[in-house]
């Protein structure tokens, strides 16, 4: 009987106990996430993590920058950090791999979709269940956030980031969207929206940076770094 099982009769035979119990191991799976991911990431160097949409084709203009993206990182010293799957994500260790840098994945497992990708090395790939856990480690092992055209889950990433650093519960680093065209509607709402009805301070439109190209994007993160005189976390 698997575990799905085991809920499930629990609740036609309200057998409450067995549901705790199920809960309880599942304290354990997760923080055997949360270790294997620590040992792996702490190893690997300062990264950057870029984001965007697993359905973006090959063929696709923001496909190429993800990939321009990438390889300027790499040129520079920094490993590239995706999701790990297919669309933008592939694209950015498509850039860091074949420019010889560290090319990581963290893989989320999803029923009906999410393969790694084959640019990933292979020592750096990662499986998770949780996309909780996953985002943790997005947050602690990114020294920026580089954020393509993408969906629900892109638009999760980014904005998780920028609350956790408006709330001061981690340090300030570059968050970089790239794609006027994409971008600015959303972006254009924030202002005239949130921050007109005060839900925001002016201050905090400022924890993002709006651009169109690779070279813009990179160059903020390297300039950041310049001006605040700040190393890696590693």
């Amino acid at each position: 009987m698997t575990s799905d099982d085991k809920i499930r009769s629990a609740f036609e035979n309200q057998n409450w106990h067995e549901i705790k119990v199920t809960d309880s191991w599942q304290i354990f799976k997760i923080m055997a996430e949360f270790v294997d991911g620590f040992e792996k990431l702490a190893k690997i160097g300062p990264c950057v993590s870029i984001f965007g949409s697993a359905r973006t084709p090959n063929d696709n203009k923001y496909y190429k920058i993800a990939e321009d993206t990438a390889r300027l990182l790499t040129e520079r010293g920094y490993g590239v950090i995706s999701g790990g799957g297919p669309g933008i994500m592939e694209a950015a260790n498509k850039g860091a791999y074949e420019a010889g840098g560290k090319s990581v994945g963290l893989n989320i497992e999803l029923p009906f979709e999410q393969f790694h990708n084959k640019y990933i090395d292979r020592d750096k790939i990662l499986e998770f269940d949780y996309f909780f856990v996953r985002k943790v480690m997005f947050m602690k092992y990114s020294q920026g956030f580089i954020v393509l055209p993408g969906g629900f889950g892109t638009m999760d990433e980014m904005f998780e980031a920028i609350t956790l650093i408006q709330t001061g519960k981690i340090a300030r680093f570059p968050i970089v969207l790239v794609g006027t065209e994409y971008w600015k509607g959303l972006l254009d709402w924030v202002e005239n929206n949130m921050l007109d009805a005060k839900n925001i301070s002016p201050d905090d439109l400022g924890l993002y940076r709006l651009v169109d190209t690779a070279e813009d994007a990179t160059e903020h993160i390297f300039r950041f770094y310049n001006k605040y005189v700040l190393k890696p976390n590693f």
